[in-house]
């Protein structure tokens, strides 16, 4: 699959696709973005504790994973608009059985349907990035992709509890169901994606490496964001059981949400001009010292709640630019005809650290509290950046 060669001054919602791209992104994130924090606080008011609340969005990661690995096979099989449809439908509608049960079982059961459409959303809307526009805007494009993807997260992740709480869950179960809304969205970006695909499909030309050398050049930027998301998925989860309450867990997920996307579009431009790898250890590091001000806050004899919020701002500074830079450094690793299986890869390690911050950090917090679970993954992120700088960030990845 090749991509389609756009006018560099063309901006970049009037290239041909992204404007589907970007609501269908909306919708889709809408509902992720909804139930993140709601369906494990359904849980607990069906009597469920912290480890099986955190199990609630570990599951809904684990189903992501497990689907994720089989999405290329599905893109070359059914195509890109029969694949995105399903995906947008399995994701939005199983959010109309929570109201029928606040049982564990039943809530992972809709938690695991719901993976296999973020699955598809997650993988199909990162793939479709690089195949739409040129490798020497992707870090905008990503970015403007990162505003569709973390917009509804600013406004609902924080708001999501409060609503359920304060007027009724089932008004956040039916607003969960918007990513059925996306289906003439879906099928817009799907017929676009499929003509470029049967364009430009595999010539056969292009030099290809082994699969073992291809994964092994994914795995450092795949580690990179296993490590910031594993915190940001605990973030996520826990807030809103924080020992300072609900206002408070409002305003730190409001700052945590919107410092990620205004990173995640902002850094585009210099990961284009100077490559990704120089910026990664140093974010990774800040990100540490973001959760070391969580964990402080938390403690017992820790400063007041401001210090939490600006924690977890500081946190989402790195989330949100780690997800944009690694994305860029995934696809300059393989050859643009393996750009799906790129992206599924970078899907798994995102996928795959939000559920661990869900059940690790729980788990940890039920025995000995979330300060310590905070600064486990802070200690994640203080490993990994010196195995960045070891492992190969010193080699600057510079734009195709």
């Amino acid at each position: 699959m090749s991509t389609t060669p756009t006018d560099p001054d063309l901006p970049m919602l009037r290239v041909p696709g992204m404007r589907a791209l970007f609501w269908m992104s909306l919708f889709g994130f809408a509902g992720y973005a909804l139930l993140l924090p709601t369906a494990p606080l359904w849980a607990t008011r069906g009597g469920a504790d912290e480890g099986g609340a955190g199990l609630v969005n570990a599951v809904l990661m684990l189903a992501t994973v497990a689907v994720q690995t089989t999405v290329p096979w599905s893109l070359r099989r059914w195509g890109w608009r029969a694949t995105l449809i399903t995906g947008v439908l399995l994701l939005g509608l199983p959010s109309f059985a929570l109201m029928l049960t606040d049982q564990l079982a039943g809530i992972l059961a809709v938690s695991a349907v719901r993976g296999a459409g973020f699955a598809i959303l997650t993988v199909c809307g990162a793939s479709a990035v690089a195949s739409l526009v040129d490798a020497t805007r992707r870090g905008r494009a990503i970015g403007v992709y990162g505003l569709a993807v973390a917009a509804p997260q600013l406004f609902l992740v924080p708001s999501a509890a409060w609503i359920a709480e304060s007027i009724d869950f089932r008004v956040v179960f039916v607003l969960g169901a918007a990513p059925a809304l996306a289906v003439p969205f879906a099928a817009a970006l799907g017929r676009r994606l499929d003509d470029i695909a049967s364009g430009g499909l595999d010539t056969g030309d292009e030099a290809r490496p082994g699969r073992g050398r291809m994964l092994l050049a994914l795995a450092l930027p795949s580690l990179v964001l296993l490590a910031v998301t594993t915190p940001g998925g605990a973030l996520l989860t826990f807030a809103p059981q924080f020992r300072h309450g609900s206002t408070v867990a409002v305003l730190g997920l409001l700052g945590f949400t919107a410092a990620a996307a205004l990173s995640r579009w902002l850094v585009g431009g210099p990961a284009d001009r100077f490559g990704p790898s120089r910026f990664i250890p140093p974010l990774l590091v800040l990100c540490a010292a973001g959760l070391a001000l969580c964990a402080w806050s938390l403690t017992e004899a820790g400063p007041g709640p401001a210090v939490l919020v600006a924690g977890m701002t500081v946190v989402g500074v790195a989330y949100g630019s780690l997800q944009n830079l690694t994305l860029v450094t995934a696809f300059a690793a393989v050859p643009d005809r393996d750009r799906s299986i790129a992206s599924a890869v970078w899907n798994i390690g995102f996928d795959t650290g939000t559920g661990l911050g869900s059940l690790v950090v729980g788990f940890i917090a039920a025995g000995a509290g979330f300060p310590v679970g905070l600064l486990t993954t802070a200690g994640l992120c203080l490993a990994v950046a010196v195995a960045a700088l070891v492992g190969g960030a010193g080699r600057r990845a510079t734009p195709e």
